[in-house]
């Protein structure tokens, strides 16, 4: 059987999808959950913005990174989804000599999530892994952001400061990236 990043396989997960909503909730976080098909990329996502998942210039979706550098260390890097990305470049700004994209096994082991669901939320478990967590500026601006809670087949869309206060109470720094 193979074991894909979607919410039949969430109880594999060190925190469930079901666990993630359920600790939103009880933060307090104006939250809004939608289902969907699986999605891996920024152009699957794409393809249920405006129908499934509401779209407009006030709603920022994400794309996530998660990369290793050349000393080992971990890093989650959360942008805007139409960003272009310069991995060498990105890696200068950071302070992450050499960066590479890091293996399904250490994303597991760094952040509890599979491949096509790396989420701002996988810092539940990234957090106190020293993951560093890298967030694009921009995000701050919209009036909701929308992002993986640990699976594929699901979007939350918060606010951004509900989503900086969660992060930041479970031990997460955030470090904003501006960006042009």
């Amino acid at each position: 059987m193979t074991v894909d990043a979607s919410s039949a396989h969430q109880d594999s997960l060190p925190v469930s999808s079901d666990a993630m909503l359920a600790m939103l909730r009880e933060a307090g976080c104006d939250m809004t959950a939608y289902e969907h098909i699986p999605l891996r990329t920024v152009e699957d996502a794409k393809t249920v913005q405006g129908d499934v998942l509401p779209s407009g210039p006030e709603i920022i979706n994400v794309k996530n990174f998660y990369l290793r550098d050349r000393k080992k260390r971990n890093y989650l890097v959360v942008l805007e989804q139409d960003r272009a990305v310069d991995l060498k470049a990105l890696g200068a700004q950071i302070g992450a000599p050499g960066p590479s994209f890091g293996s399904p096994e250490r994303l597991m082991e760094h952040l509890g999530v599979r491949p096509g669901a790396v989420s701002p939320l996988a810092m539940v478990t990234g957090a106190e892994m020293g993951v560093t967590l890298v967030m694009d500026a921009a995000l701050r601006g919209a009036e909701r952001v929308h992002l993986h809670p640990l699976v594929n087949d699901r979007t939350v869309g918060l606010t951004p400061e509900d989503l900086e206060r969660v992060l930041t109470g479970w031990g997460a720094e955030i470090r904003w990236l501006e960006l042009g």
